[in-house]
């Protein structure tokens, strides 16, 4: 038999393992089966937690970190990544991340997004000409506003002067959004009401704060696009709230839009094409993705379904390695995935598969390349 030729490229376990991390323990296993077998791994995100480091590690970046203001105003250290001379990558959730304060209705309503402004101005600073800003795991709902501040941007009410559409030192500045949700900024299915619950968000204060959140659309709209109507429809083609992924991390998909003139786009897709992977699979015989849970919302547009979707170009077939699964997973299997292994060996509780994770993800690794084995 040929050397057999495994890629991996899993998302992170969220809360107990980090996507590399992943990838060495599934390399163990595999190397218990296969000791010579080739194991080409990448640490992959979709906008969210890890983004940098998988992009950093793919390209020989780096890491720079700044003091910039938590959600609540606190000093917090944000690290952001740069790779060659004019690229930043950041994460908005170093500065302004739903794990940085507790999750009560008071934090809710004043959590800020200003910290992320800072790091964008740290990056431009630093010479930055492009910069990509990964939306996930906010703990904010300020529609932007607070990072909209921090760039300069002045909020008045009706009888003061027009909001501007973008500082200077953005001038010239390419800026994309990474998210894996295509929520709008309003409505049911918008950043407060989907996302303000897990923030904190009592219910009963999410339609009043959804209607806050509507005005601040209208000002968007009436205001930055009265004014700039042909810069932006040249960028999105519609009015700012109504933009696939503008309500993502509270809001702020939409003010990098109206304020940074930022495209917003799918997370695993940019990151894919940033770090090559798809050039990587030349000569694979498997794939190994995966993610902490996959269910029904798996198949549109989470790292695994990318993954899957760059496989089955090459005719790969593909595992995914989960710590837990819904119990209909058609759409998943719809989407590319061959196979679904769980790291359950058994009745286990979460706290459980966290704590033995270094030991259930190699068991999934050997499953998954006997199965491959079996195939043969």
């Amino acid at each position: 038999m040929d050397k057999l030729s495994v890629l991996i490229a899993s998302d992170s376990f969220k809360g107990s393992v980090s996507s590399m991390g992943i990838a060495n323990l599934l390399e163990e296993g595999i190397h218990r089966v296969v000791p010579n077998c080739e194991v080409r791994k990448f640490a992959i995100a979709d906008g969210g937690e890890g983004t940098v480091e998988a992009i950093v590690s793919a390209t020989n970046g780096e890491i720079r970190e700044v003091e910039v203001s938590g959600p609540l105003g606190e000093t917090v250290v944000a690290h952001y990544g740069f790779i060659g001379e004019d690229t930043a990558i950041l994460e908005m959730a170093e500065a302004s991340g739903i794990t940085l304060i507790e999750q009560n209705s008071d934090n809710a309503r004043r959590a800020s997004t200003w910290g992320v402004g800072q790091v964008i101005l740290d990056a431009v600073d630093h010479g930055a000409r492009r910069i990509f800003i990964g939306l996930g795991g906010s703990a904010t709902s300020d529609g932007g506003a607070g990072m909209a501040k921090a760039l300069g941007v002045r909020f008045l009410n009706a009888e003061g002067e027009e909001i501007p559409w973008m500082t200077d030192k953005l001038e010239g500045i390419e800026v994309i959004a990474l998210t894996d949700v295509t929520n709008p900024l309003t409505g049911p299915d918008g950043a407060v009401c989907v996302f303000g619950p897990q923030k904190g968000i009592p219910a009963d204060d999410v339609t009043k704060l959804d209607g806050w959140m509507a005005r601040y659309a209208e000002i968007l709209n009436a205001t930055v696009m009265a004014r700039y109507a042909e810069i932006l429809n040249a960028t999105v083609g519609r009015a700012v709230d109504a933009v696939p992924g503008s309500g993502a991390a509270g809001g702020l998909g939409a003010a990098l839009v109206a304020f940074c003139g930022a495209r917003i786009q799918r997370g695993i897709e940019t990151l894919l094409d940033i770090i090559g992977l798809e050039d990587a699979m030349d000569g694979v015989d498997l794939v190994i993705t995966g993610e902490g849970r996959m269910d029904s919302q798996s198949a549109f547009g989470k790292a695994p379904i990318g993954v899957a979707k760059r496989a089955k170009r090459h005719g790969i077939p593909v595992v995914a390695v989960v710590g837990g699964r819904a119990d209909d997973l058609g759409g998943v299997y719809e989407a590319g995935i061959d196979l679904v292994l769980s790291i359950a060996t058994g009745p286990i509780t979460l706290a459980e598969s966290i704590a033995r994770a270094d030991v259930l993800v190699p068991i999934a690794g050997e499953n998954a390349i006997r199965a491959l084995l079996l195939g043969r």
